[in-house]
């Protein structure tokens, strides 16, 4: 049982415990009323808010639908004033235009041509909106008086501006400098930069707004006549230079007054000179050299005209595409280089003529002229195939045709050369007094010795009139062969003319001295350059043939002497005893010997003298055997004679000592003596 104090606490405590607890729940009875009426108080003011503000947005859309609308009508009117503006503008382009058009583009391009464009744009307005409108007439007009000036400006600019290419700058372009290890291009510059520029430009513009290619023949007509005065001033330059003695001879390189510090350029492509010889001319005494000083000067100057050609044509044809449209650039191209190409050619047709109209004077020296040309104009061929690629056939066929006739006229030169070779007639006045070589051979074997600077361009004559299945494909081997056939033939020639003239000599020793001449001189002459070599290539044997003709004249020669030495042989000599009287005939027998023998030597003596052998080796030879001949057989005799009495006065047979004998027979070919 619990006591009755413990129950009475307990009590106590659970008591004010639920009366705490009465007390909690009573607090939050009152908090839940009062945020029950804060509740219905907001939701109270949230209904109002939400009244009053669709009665604002009831105000407010309307007023911002005719904001917008009126936003909508301002735009419209700035539009509507705007094209209104843009439209008034085109019917005053023509007043604004008026003074820009009328002074036209010159120094304000870029100007000019946004003024242009205005009016440009007028007439497509005008021809779309209004095509009946007078304006559109004024604005067609000005656009048309506006392109019109643009062409002007255009040949002012390409007129004013184009100069001629200096003939130094040229001859620096096609030749370079020899000392400079690597050679430089020379740029060469038709147009200032400025300038090029403003052309570029209003060809651009009259292309694709202008509609018509006037400009392009007022192009390559300006263009052609700098090109033809460019050439003709360099062809002035040589002539100039030449009467200045600033050109000394073909045979040097031509020579720069106006670069004094630049070394004298390359002749292109031509590597040998002519050295001005004057071969088989009918004109023998007045051909003076300075003459062919002058042909081999115009020789130098047209190969020069030719480099400068293909090299100045490159040229314009890299300006022509900078300013021409491409379509049109071949045509223009081909029209520009007419006027220079085709006074190139006539100039070489003229040269073939000349050589024609040499070659029926028998001046086959003329060959000469053709061959440096016609080399020069095959090495440049290729290049000149290059730059004209794209022009007219007609065009393209204008060198070809050139060459070709070039060769005609030079393989005719050298068959009617080897034919007069032949043919040239024996005249006695004409004939060396003295045996020495003659005129023709000397000729002859210079001539020959020029085709070795043309070895190529010589054999190809001769190839391109052969007609056989092997001249169709010939190669150089084949041109080679048949040039050294040509040279035989020539050699050939010479040997059976010289043999018809030797003839005209009464003395056969005189022919002798003669044909050995011109034989030792043809075979030294073939031995010094590279003529026998060139001849071995089909006659092997050319070489000893020569050699055995030079010695069978020496012994032709040497037969003169036997009239001399007949009277040393034993034949009809006495037979005698030692200390023996000679009989009165026998005495005479030895006296007409040494007579004859006297007389035949002195009479040698005083014709050969006059008489010639140019080699010297080939002289002391010839004196040396005729001496061991005349002075060994001289000796026996003497020797068979020296205990003879046959006279009392043997002083006045026994005239030399055989000592005299050979120092009269040293003076033999020596006019001096």
């Amino acid at each position: 049982m619990i006591p009755t104090e413990d129950a009475s606490a307990r009590k106590r405590v659970i008591e004010d415990k639920l009366k705490q607890e009465q007390e909690t729940l009573s607090f939050i009875r009152e908090s839940l009323e009062k945020s029950d009426q804060l509740t219905k108080g907001m939701v109270s003011i949230l209904s109002s808010f939400e009244s009053r503000l669709m009665q604002l947005e009831n105000s407010i859309i309307p007023v911002h639908k005719q904001t917008e609308n009126l936003q909508r009508l301002q735009e419209n009117v700035d539009k509507t004033l705007s094209c209104m503006d843009h439209v008034i503008s085109y019917y005053h382009v023509a007043k604004d235009t008026d003074k820009i058009i009328r002074e036209g583009p010159a120094g304000r391009l870029d100007e000019y041509l946004a003024c242009i464009a205005k009016i440009q744009k007028a007439v497509e307005y005008f021809q779309d909106n209004n095509p009946d409108s007078p304006e559109l007439n004024t604005v067609k007009a000005r656009f048309e008086k506006g392109k019109e000036l643009l062409e002007a400006e255009f040949r002012s600019l390409l007129t004013r501006y184009s100069k001629p290419v200096p003939p130094v700058l040229i001859l620096d372009a096609i030749g370079g400098d020899e000392d400079m290890e690597v050679q430089e291009d020379v740029t060469l510059e038709h147009l200032p930069e400025a300038v090029l520029q403003d052309i570029i430009c209003i060809s651009a513009w009259l292309v694709e707004y202008g509609r018509n290619q006037d400009f392009m023949n007022v192009y390559f007509q300006v263009r052609s006549s700098q090109l033809d005065r460019s050439i003709k001033g360099l062809k002035e330059h040589f002539r100039k230079n030449s009467a200045s003695s600033a050109i000394h001879s073909p045979a040097v390189q031509t020579k720069r007054k106006e670069t004094p510090t630049k070394k004298p350029p390359k002749r292109p492509g031509f590597e040998h000179d002519l050295r001005g010889v004057k071969l088989l001319s009918d004109d023998k005494h007045g051909a003076a050299t300075g003459k062919d000083d002058v042909l081999d000067i115009e020789i130098d100057s047209y190969i020069h005209c030719i480099s400068a050609f293909v090299k100045l044509a490159q040229s314009e044809y890299v300006l022509l595409t900078e300013i021409i449209p491409e379509h049109h650039q071949k045509k223009t191209f081909d029209s520009l280089i007419q006027e220079a190409l085709d006074n190139l050619m006539l100039e070489g047709d003229n040269i073939v003529s000349a050589a024609r109209r040499a070659i029926m004077r028998h001046d086959y020296s003329a060959v000469l002229t053709i061959f440096p040309i016609l080399r020069h104009l095959k090495q440049t061929k290729p290049d000149f195939d290059a730059t004209l690629q794209g022009t007219a056939a007609s065009t393209k066929n204008k060198l070809p045709a050139l060459i070709t006739s070039m060769e005609t006229i030079g393989a005719k030169a050298l068959e009617e050369f080897a034919d007069s070779i032949k043919n040239d007639p024996d005249k006695e006045y004409n004939m060396p007094k003295d045996g020495t070589v003659h005129e023709l051979t000397s000729n002859a074997i210079l001539f020959l010795q020029q085709l070795l600077d043309f070895q190529e361009t010589a054999g190809a004559m001769l190839a391109s009139q052969e007609s056989s299945s092997s001249a169709s494909s010939y190669s150089s081997e084949f041109s080679r062969r048949l040039l050294s056939t040509y040279i035989y033939k020539v050699l050939g020639n010479l040997q059976l003319n010289l043999s018809n003239k030797a003839k005209v000599y009464e003395d056969p020793a005189l022919r002798a001295v003669f044909l050995h001449n011109n034989y030792n001189y043809i075979l030294k002459s073939l031995e010094k350059s590279e003529l026998i070599q060139l001849v071995a290539v089909t006659h092997k044997k050319v070489e000893s043939s020569y050699r055995e003709l030079i010695e069978l004249e020496i012994q032709n020669y040497q037969r003169s002497w036997l009239k001399v030495t007949e009277h040393l042989t034993e034949r009809n000599f006495p037979a005698f005893q030692p200390g023996a009287k000679l009989k009165d005939k026998e005495r005479q027998i030895i006296k007409d010997k040494f007579k004859g023998f006297n007389e035949g030597l002195e009479e040698l003596c005083k014709i050969q003298k006059g008489w010639a052998v140019p080699d010297k080796e080939q002289r002391d030879a010839i004196r040396q055997a005729q001496k061991r001949v005349v002075s060994d057989a001289y000796k026996a005799f003497l020797q068979r004679c020296a205990n003879i009495s046959f006279t009392k006065n043997p002083e006045k047979y026994h005239r030399y000592a055989p000592e005299q004998v050979e120092e009269m027979i040293d003076k033999l070919f020596d006019t001096s003596a």
